[in-house]
């Protein structure tokens, strides 16, 4: 008897793994997705109903939108399960996928650029600033510290131009696209990094003035967002996903993604992204080292 109770304890604790993993695999009776907070998330949640509405229509499932604090906040939920899918920028999900085995399944595709989009640095349409160098010893604001476009690729511009944040020039943390552009506009800093296509629809929407700032440089394409689901999603919803948005079609839903379509995404797509973080990262190391 007495030999028997290891092996008996054993297959207990098998069976409770297993039962543990396997309620892990289970597909969610509401499928939760994050969102990141580009805009209010009141004005987020509105934009993406159409999105919403269409994959609860495809997938069967109640859908629920769930907007992060911010950019890490959002990463971190589907790292730890609390949401399903997320839509991450590439460097929400590098830093993410350090720790966690998240999946990438679709990403927008726009004309003429196809799976890509831009940041900006911008200055006052004042300033005598016509080069990067000419910004050592100055402020330069950025916004969500994990933001691809508002942080990370507008700073690997500046480390390529010789300019590290801290040493030669006064990093600026704003925490949002419009808060940076408004604060050039208003002479707060005397630059400031931003996604050009939040850049774009600012001036557009008379948010900001085009003649209060002008366009410093642009940056090299940068691989999209992707739409990532946790690491115990079942294969079959992962699936599932997938192919429900690359099927969308829906103008209003692809709209707020100024997208054409949706196409697969892979973890190699965004390898360049780990290259800039890498650079960044070992120019500002003491900044870096929970990363």
């Amino acid at each position: 008897m007495a030999k028997t109770q290891p092996l008996t304890r054993w297959l207990l604790l098998l069976v409770g793994l297993l039962s543990i993993f396997g309620c892990s695999k289970r597909n969610p009776k509401v499928l939760t997705v994050g969102l990141l907070p580009g805009a209010s998330a009141p004005k987020v949640m509105r934009l993406n109903e159409p999105m919403r509405a269409y994959l609860e229509k495809k997938l069967n499932v109640p859908v629920k939108l769930v907007v992060g604090a911010n950019y890490a906040a959002t990463g971190e939920a589907l790292r730890f399960g609390r949401i399903d899918v997320a839509y991450l920028g590439p460097v929400t999900y590098v830093l993410q996928k350090r720790h966690a085995n998240i999946q990438p399944i679709a990403r927008p595709s726009h004309p003429d650029v196809g799976p890509t989009f831009q940041a900006v640095i911008v200055v006052s349409s004042e300033s005598p600033v016509q080069r990067f160098e000419e910004l050592r010893g100055k402020s330069v604001a950025f916004g969500d510290p994990a933001s691809t476009s508002g942080t990370w690729v507008p700073r690997y511009q500046l480390l390529s131009a010789g300019l590290a944040a801290g040493r030669d020039y006064t990093k600026v943390v704003l925490g949002a696209h419009d808060a940076v552009a408004l604060a050039v506009a208003n002479h707060k800093v005397d630059a400031g990094g931003l996604s050009l296509p939040i850049f774009k629809r600012l001036t557009k929407e008379g948010k900001i003035a085009p003649s209060s700032v002008r366009v410093l440089a642009e940056s090299m394409a940068i691989p999209e967002y992707m739409w990532t689901v946790r690491e115990n999603v079942s294969a079959e919803l992962r699936l599932k996903l997938q192919e429900a948005f690359l099927q969308l079609r829906d103008g209003k839903a692809l709209g707020v993604f100024r997208a054409e379509s949706f196409i697969g995404a892979k973890d190699s797509d965004v390898d360049i992204v780990r290259n800039w973080v890498e650079s960044v990262r070992a120019a500002s190391p003491e900044e870096f080292s929970n990363l």
